[in-house]
């Protein structure tokens, strides 16, 4: 269900843009040159569990090689404006200026995140998203090397496994994401699961029903925070402390770390 969005036309309000994360749903435009957003509530919504992401061997060994540099918040405007951008096989997209403009407020407000991933210095993948109490809203990605985007994902699963996220929403279903673990519901069984991961947030979805669809995301402990922590996987791995508590060797470099951290799914 598409619905234009009202709003000043340089920038949705963050209260709004907030509010409608909450209630599982999220502008597009109809392409970067365009000037409407519209507001979309799919039918069926993808997500990818965070303890089922596909690590295959080729890119786990991508990832202990330590040949990307990885970050995040470091350039989040040029992600968006990588993800804007034509690439091969994609010769258009959905994000006009009023969406890169809004998600830059919400990114100033702590509320977006970037994940980055560079060689030599140069940008060359990435992804971005909302952060909304324990749920991470995965908005594109881009590309211009191989594996950059699936290294940058990877990176993103495991910075919210450790930071107590217990949802990857990742809007609609492609074969790119089913290869990684993603794996399609409706949208009512997708509010049950927004709802228990957002529920501290004013406005937040109520119906809806996680039904079968409950064991898709993490059981948080009950002394949960209501927010996720973006920034705890930087923390251990600054103090040279494994991000998974119950792996007991110490991994002995960044991409080792979350190698660990992504093959451990008990």
């Amino acid at each position: 269900m598409n619905r234009r969005a009202k709003s000043d036309p340089a920038l949705i309000p963050i209260d709004l843009l907030l509010a409608a994360y909450a209630n599982g749903i999220f502008p597009m435009a109809d392409s970067q040159d365009s000037s409407p957003v519209y507001w979309v509530e799919p039918e069926h919504r993808a997500i990818l569990p965070l303890d089922r992401f596909r690590l295959s061997r080729s890119l786990a060994k991508t990832i202990r090689s330590n040949r990307f540099t990885v970050t995040s918040d470091t350039c989040f405007a040029r992600v968006v404006g990588e993800c804007a951008a034509p690439a091969p096989g994609r010769t258009a997209t959905w994000i006009n200026a009023m969406i890169a403009n809004s998600y830059a407020a919400l990114f100033a407000n702590g509320h977006a995140h970037s994940v980055e991933c560079w060689i030599n210095g140069e940008l060359v993948g990435g992804v971005y998203g909302v952060s909304l109490g324990r749920a991470f809203f995965g908005e594109s990605m881009f590309s211009r090397v191989n594996d950059a985007s699936k290294v940058a994902l990877a990176w993103l699963v495991a910075r919210l496994k450790v930071g107590g996220f217990i949802l990857l929403d990742c809007q609609f279903q492609t074969a790119h994401l089913q290869s990684l673990g993603a794996i399609e519901m409706s949208q009512s069984d997708y509010l049950g699961l927004l709802h228990c991961a957002v529920s501290s947030f004013a406005g937040a979805a109520t119906g809806g029903t996680a039904g079968a669809a409950s064991a898709a995301v993490a059981s948080p402990p009950a002394a949960a925070p209501a927010a996720g922590d973006w920034g705890a996987l930087d923390d251990a791995l600054k103090a040279g402390r494994s991000p998974d508590s119950s792996v007991s060797e110490t991994a002995t470099s960044p991409g080792q770390a979350i190698v660990q951290l992504l093959t451990n799914t008990s």
